[in-house]
């Protein structure tokens, strides 16, 4: 179990220098998940069933592919991931196999091994390192006496727990959903199949008769209309996203989007960059509601940076599904900033696995991703070594560590070379009851020259062509706006 944190108002100086994130990570970790729950299995609905109560698990894996090395780093991240969700791990073990047995997942001397671990340790629940199916899950259950759980749902497990907005909350929902639809099973007699039909049928007579429908039909057609509903507020809420998304195209104001492997620190580089005090928190998937905060170069130039949800390996597909519409913002942004753990062990699986998601994310909105720059982060807790490593394995690559601050403003002077600038040159008198254009051509342009004048402001600057649009009714000296 993870140590409770208590959270003192009275530390604080004052509740207003408590930022947004600091909040947040106090009610995160206020709630905890409680020892002694039951978990045994019980003759209740599927939905009730796959809420999980994680305490104390066992950890499985299949070894099908790569090094000894790369199992045991795909075991250690489930590990974090377990942890995560607000279990104890207990024991771990990977068994060689050439692929997955489709019935137990491993096989059955495997099995046996995992249960007699499971009796030693006092475990309640085995977590595999692989996506199961309905017959997997049912067959290991049924010959260890606990619950099992695959990785996906492990993962829309720790989603459910950090979702905060309602988008958030529904995408979460639909991806459980989407998830559970083709595992459903019935369980015992209560779920035992009644005949409909005529009296005297082939099917039964007096007593045998009944709706025709059993609980798990009836189970199936509510997670379908559950998903409907689902989908049609996703698409509701979506539309606020795009009109915010639409007024920043529309100003021509640059985007650029924070992508990277979970817990690579790209909610800290936002916060580093703007000072904006989202939430940061040592966990996997601590973001899934992505924020945007306005920045500038340098110069002067405006524009956006969005902290998107962590990617990791062999992310569901039921959340790159329901998240789609926050997908998008890496999509449709000017500049990708990869970042990129450089405190890793094996920080070039990171870069793949985040390489791997985005081209899935633009297969699926049939469009090619954008530019990509890759900042390796958390610097000060690499050594000189790994670093070195990492300089001939990502040329091109801006090293910074948002907790020292070290390299975070050669990350903005790169940030300004590679957003779209401003491309028309325009000189206009401004008179002084226009001062909201002055205002955005410093917001918006880069200023080359200005003068203020008895008639109004004179203005030099490098402005976007919808800028030099509304200067144009003020242009002198034949100048292109």
């Amino acid at each position: 179990m993870t140590d409770t944190y208590a959270f003192d108002p009275d530390d604080a100086a004052d509740d207003e220098l408590l930022s947004t994130g600091d909040l947040e990570l106090a009610d995160r970790a206020a709630l905890r998940r409680i020892v002694g729950l039951s978990t045994e299995l019980e003759d209740i609905t599927e939905v009730e069933y796959r809420r999980l109560r994680l305490e104390r698990v066992v950890l499985v894996g299949v070894w099908t592919e790569g090094s000894a090395a790369d199992s045991e780093a795909s075991l250690a991240e489930l590990a974090r991931l377990a942890e995560t969700a607000g279990s104890q791990v207990l024991e771990g073990l990977i068994q060689r196999r050439d692929r997955p047995d489709p019935a137990t997942y491993v096989g059955s001397g495997k099995v046996r091994e995992v249960r007699d671990v499971v009796v030693a340790t006092g475990a309640d629940t085995v977590i595999c390192d692989g996506e199961l199916s309905s017959g997997q899950l049912r067959n290991l259950e049924e010959k260890l006496k606990v619950k099992v759980v695959d990785r996906t749902a492990l993962i829309l497990d720790i989603f459910a727990q950090h979702a905060q907005s309602k988008e958030g909350k529904a995408q979460v929902e639909l991806a459980q959903l989407q998830y559970l639809l083709p595992r459903l099973r019935g369980w015992g007699s209560a779920m035992s199949r009644q005949a409909g039909g005529r009296a005297g049928g082939a099917t039964g007579g007096v007593g045998l008769r009944g709706p025709g429908e059993t609980k798990l039909e009836t189970d199936r057609r509510r997670i379908h209309k559950r998903i409907s509903k689902l989908r049609k507020e996703i698409a509701a809420m979506s539309v606020v996203r795009e009109t915010k998304r639409g007024r920043r195209v529309a100003n021509d104001v640059p985007n650029v989007a924070i992508v990277g492997y979970t817990n690579a620190g790209k909610s800290s580089l936002l916060n580093a960059i703007t000072q904006a005090g989202v939430l940061v928190e040592d966990a996997l998937f601590a973001t899934l509601d992505p924020t945007t905060r306005r920045s500038q170069t340098p110069d002067g130039l405006s524009y956006t940076l969005t902290d998107t949800v962590g990617f990791v390996r062999h992310l569901p597909h039921q959340i790159v599904e329901a998240f789609r519409s926050t997908l998008e913002e890496a999509a449709d942004a000017d500049l990708l900033l990869h970042v990129v753990d450089g405190s890793d062990p094996r920080p070039e699986w990171q870069v793949n696995a985040v390489r791997e998601v985005l081209g899935e994310i633009g297969g699926k909105l049939n469009r090619s991703m954008p530019a990509e720059l890759v900042v390796v982060n958390k610097t000060d807790a690499a050594d000189e070594v790994a670093l070195a490593r990492l300089r001939n394995l990502l040329p091109g690559a801006v090293f910074a560590s948002a907790h020292t601050g070290d390299g975070v403003d050669a990350l903005r002077d790169e940030i300004a070379g590679r957003i779209p600038a401003p491309n028309m040159v325009v000189e206009v008198l401004v008179p002084y009851t226009r001062g909201e254009l002055v205002a955005r051509v410093h917001a918006q342009g880069e200023v080359l020259a200005e003068d203020h004048t008895p008639e109004g402001t004179v203005l030099k600057a490098r402005v976007r062509a919808d800028l030099a649009g509304a200067l144009e009714a003020f242009a002198v000296n034949g100048s292109p706006a």
